[in-house]
């Protein structure tokens, strides 16, 4: 497996991006989750010849304070080291930043507690009849 990093998304198309978004109800159809990774502040990929197996994306105030909100590498390249490849190109492409914040399930909580993220009480709030992204 010879897995290919960058930070320009223009290295993929839309239709590059399928079996993302797994266990998701109403997730983004392809050029949404494009659009999503396009209008981003900061993102990475990970390809596989030319088929996006992951990604990770920042927004951000471009000065101060920066959020990830999705890191997701597909199922089947899971337990290989992408996620963390992923999430340590992020971190250094923000570094500059002084708040690198993520939500995440309990689930994958110590996933970022062995990155050095400290876990935070929070608030959210989600509009699932948009989780689409439409």
């Amino acid at each position: 497996m010879s897995i290919f990093y960058t930070n320009n998304i223009d290295k993929t198309q839309p239709e590059k991006l399928k079996g993302f978004f797994v266990g998701w109800p109403n997730k983004p159809d392809l050029e949404t989750h494009f659009k999503i990774l396009k209008n981003s502040f900061a993102v990475w990929i990970a390809l596989d010849g030319d088929r996006c197996v992951g990604f990770i994306n920042a927004i951000s105030d471009k000065i101060f304070y920066s959020f990830i909100p999705l890191l997701e590498v597909l199922p089947e390249y899971q337990g290989r080291g992408i996620g963390t490849e992923l999430l340590n190109r992020m971190i250094d492409t923000l570094d500059k930043m002084y708040a690198i914040d993520i939500v995440c399930d309990d689930s994958i909580s110590e996933f970022y507690q062995s990155k050095r993220f400290r876990r935070s009480s929070g608030m959210v709030k989600r509009n699932y009849l948009h989780q689409s992204g439409k």
